[in-house]
């Protein structure tokens, strides 16, 4: 028999990426992150980086006796992670892609907070935590759930945060976006654990201001194909993904897009300049 029939079946790296994402009674959060890397790295194994999670996980395993309790777990956990293994921040160079990306993390312990939070939650609950991740403003966190209450953390040291250093944190984009003091959102509000479908959300908008950024259309229209997958409902996708196709002079693509975007997305503020750009799209097809 020959090995032509097996390699027909092979999934394409965002067919296997819907495959984990469809769902969310059974999403793989650790696998989706780990193959958000195969469109740069197509020969990275994902089951490989999942195995290498593994080890890590039975390595720490063993150093926990068994009657210890979830405070000694976390401390282990953190002992493990910021000084044996010297996992820590990429601040040298914060927007390089290759920080989102679990198998490079893995190799040069070198992180931004979503992406090393996504390793340190399947460790915590690999050893019985009750770890979550928290979509904060500007710097994704982790908390545990414990007897003596709930624990924030930054991932990228294993700091604990105080409510005083949250609410200082957030600051800044209280600001931003322009709260009045009446309205202001309590804490606990971006305390909330985010959805495994959320945190991936994260992870491609993190590329996707990189790409956006350096006008790399290419791994632009990629990274949008993934979101398009992973929230369907999300209109803004079809017309950043559009605008992506026109800029890489796919205007086929970017046409299908745009109307997509128009016919679904209702009263948007941008609806008049959509338009006359996929007016000026039909134009240039014809």
């Amino acid at each position: 028999m020959s090995d032509m029939h097996f390699s027909i079946n092979v999934p394409t790296p965002l067919e296997y990426f819907a495959s984990l994402v469809h769902s969310d009674a059974d999403f793989a959060l650790l696998e989706a992150a780990v193959s958000l890397a195969q469109d740069e790295y197509p020969d990275m194994s994902v089951q490989q980086t999942l195995g290498e999670v593994d080890q890590l996980l039975a390595r720490l395993q063993r150093r926990l006796p068994a009657d210890v309790g979830p405070l000694q777990k976390l401390r282990a956990l953190n002992q493990f992670v910021y000084r044996d293994l010297n996992f820590a921040g990429n601040f040298n160079n914060y927007t390089d892609p290759d920080n989102s990306y679990v198998h490079v993390v893995l190799r040069t312990r070198l992180a931004i907070p979503i992406s090393m939070a996504v390793i340190w939650m399947e460790l915590a609950q690999g050893i019985g935590l009750k770890a979550r991740g928290v979509a904060f403003p500007g710097h994704f966190m982790v908390k545990v759930n414990l007897s003596e209450g709930q624990v924030v953390i930054d991932p990228l040291t294993g700091q604990s945060l105080s409510r005083e250093e949250l609410a200082e944190r957030l600051e800044p984009y209280r600001d931003l976006g322009g709260l009045v003091d009446d309205q202001e959102v309590p804490l606990g509000l971006y305390l909330q654990a985010a959805r495994p479908r959320e945190i991936i959300a994260r992870m491609l908008h993190n590329l996707k201001e990189i790409h956006a950024a350096q006008e790399d259309w290419h791994r632009l229209i990629a990274v949008q194909d993934r979101l398009i997958v992973l929230l369907p409902q999300v209109w803004q996708e079809y017309r950043d993904r559009g605008l992506a196709h026109a800029e890489a002079r796919h205007p086929g693509h970017a046409l299908e897009d745009l109307e997509t975007y128009l016919a679904n997305a209702g009263a948007v503020a941008d609806r008049p300049a959509i338009t006359a750009r996929a007016a000026e799209l039909r134009r240039a097809m014809h």
